[in-house]
């Protein structure tokens, strides 16, 4: 038996043999060309039926992972009309009058050590995409044939990588799990597995090894651990840990229709984090109590231009009516820092993370604040709706977001058109100032809402993006449960409520003291709702020492 290690991206256990998806090569050679206008049509007639392709792509996607996953190659048909891009593969025809082939397996180079070479490992990764969509393109130009994602019988797939387009195309009848020797945690194509729940394994390196072609092997996603050949005890080790892992997920579908109750009494409500409107399936099927954290950003990053008051009324009254009266608690555009679209024309910054983003846009261009407000409180009238505001760290913003709601209401009701009046309005508490002055905030608002992403990576001075400091970032630091601790105090001293929407919300080792806390809402993505309910109620808090 032969062990190798990686790092899992999606948990479970799978058996098959291995086998190796092999990319069709494609061999660019450069060439002169005499009419590089005819060189041009080929080009632009290659990309039109690339840009077909990924809709059809984009399509298959929607249906299987849901719209923000989908999102992917919206994004890929936006870089294969990026102006610079196209711009490059034309200098190169014109300038060194070569073939549209070359010319664009050249662009995809550039762009491709370009990304790679950005401290952003979210831009890191964009690196990839350059490449597959240039591939997509060299592939039309060259006249192949479709590329095969089917198995004659169910794999576990290995690769180098697999590229988005490729992972939402495969056969997923036919596909176990999948192992890779490069790839991120923060790719697509990791995100993309998360969701269709493929157990992956990445960055496994050299140690994948070609002959391993055909091999009997066991994946665990849990651990990240490959057993190639596995002897008979680590298969009946695994056999026995696969049982356990279904058995866990019947019992937790049980769970459906409970309530969230800890053993001596304590409810606490269990919502999702959703960030389309596609997504609330997701959120009613692992039976959440309501959505605590709608991501709105992401209407305008699907958009190639500001989405309008009436496209945005209609995704937020979809999903308000789909969630049939359960609460939907909705943030304001949190554009910035990571998150950057073309057409806001941000300015570039050496800290984005600290920069013009998420509040401090919309309170410095009013008339997108308006439009986003005035759409939401119009959604109001079909569901229960709820507002919140990110990335506050003071009093004086809440109250200009406050006269800016109150004119919007107004309007509203001078010209006639139905909202609820009783809307609550939220501030998400993830930043160290905003939990410290906590006691004049909560004397502000309906309601908290702690984002303990950006508060861990702003309490404790680190990039939380950065994998290098991967070993430096520790949510469970005592200063950020303190901070938390203090917000929650000050939050029922005032008669408001207060909930977690970041990642720390899921993790089952924070559950008990979160619960010792007084925390009234947990909002976590939809496949951690039942996981996190069945801690809930198999939990007694008065028995509880908190940590921090």
């Amino acid at each position: 038996m032969i062990t190798i290690k990686g790092k899992g991206v999606v948990e479970g256990v799978a058996f098959g043999k291995l086998s190796f998806f092999q990319k069709m090569q494609q061999q660019v050679e450069r060439h002169k060309v005499q009419d590089t206008s005819a060189e041009l049509k080929r080009f632009e007639e290659a990309k039109k039926q690339a840009m077909e392709q990924l809709q059809i792509l984009y399509q298959k996607a929607l249906s299987e992972v849901g719209e923000e996953n989908a999102m992917i190659f919206e994004i890929h048909q936006m870089m294969l009309e990026d102006l610079d891009y196209c711009e490059s593969i034309t200098n190169i025809v014109c300038s060194q009058q070569v073939n549209a082939e070359y010319a664009v397996a050249k662009t995809a180079d550039n762009f491709s050590a370009m990304f790679s070479s950005m401290d952003d490992p979210y831009l890191q990764a964009r690196a990839a995409d350059v490449k597959d969509i240039s591939e997509k393109l060299i592939h039309i130009l060259m006249g192949n044939t479709e590329q095969s994602y089917s198995f004659t019988e169910p794999c576990i797939i290995a690769a180098d990588d697999l590229a988005p387009s490729e992972t939402v195309q495969l056969d997923k009848t036919k596909v176990l799990a999948f192992v890779t020797r490069k790839g991120s945690s923060n790719s697509h194509t990791a995100i993309l597995a998360r969701t269709m729940n493929i157990p992956a394994i990445i960055g496994v390196g050299d140690q994948l090894k070609p002959d391993f072609e055909g091999k009997d092997i066991i994946v665990d996603g849990e651990t990240g651990n490959v057993y190639i050949n596995p002897d008979t005890a680590t298969f009946d080790t695994m056999r026995l840990k696969k049982m356990e892992l279904d058995r866990e997920n019947s019992l937790l579908a049980e769970l459906k229709g409970q309530p969230s109750i800890t053993l001596d009494g304590q409810t606490i409500h269990l919502y999702a984090n959703i960030g389309s409107v596609t997504d609330t399936v997701a959120a009613l099927n692992y039976d959440a109590e309501g959505i605590g954290l709608f991501r709105s950003e992401f209407l305008y990053l699907e958009n190639q231009d500001y989405p309008t008051e009436e496209e945005q009324f209609q995704a937020y009254r979809t999903v308000a009516e789909n969630m049939a009266g359960k609460k939907v608690i909705i943030r304001t555009l949190d554009i910035g820092a990571d998150k950057n679209i073309d057409y806001f024309q941000l300015p570039k910054e050496d800290n984005p993370a600290m920069g013009y983003r998420a509040i401090r846009i919309c309170l410095t261009r009013p008339e997108l604040f308006h439009t986003q407000l005035r759409a939401l409180y119009r959604a109001s009238a079909f569901g229960k709706i709820a507002i919140m505001f990110p990335m506050i760290t003071s009093v004086e913003e809440v109250k200009q977001i406050k006269e800016i709601a109150a004119q919007v209401r107004n309007e509203l009701k001078e010209a006639g058109v139905p909202f609820d009046p009783s809307v609550e309005l939220g501030i998400m508490i993830e930043t160290p100032a905003a939990a410290v002055i906590s006691d004049q905030l909560a004397k502000e608002v309906d309601f908290f809402s702690v984002g303990t992403n950006d508060l861990t990576q702003y309490t404790l001075a680190i990039d939380r993006q950065n994998p290098k400091l991967d070993r430096f970032y520790q949510p469970h630091h005592p200063a950020i449960l303190r901070l938390i601790r203090m917000a929650a105090d000050n939050a029922h001293k005032n008669g408001i409520w207060i909930g977690i929407c970041g990642e720390l919300g899921a993790d089952l080792d924070m559950t008990e003291t979160f619960l010792a806390m007084g925390i009234d809402e947990l909002s976590v993505s939809p496949s951690s709702v039942l996981k996190l309910r069945q801690k809930i109620r198999q939990t007694d808090v008065s028995k509880v020492i908190p940590k921090g």
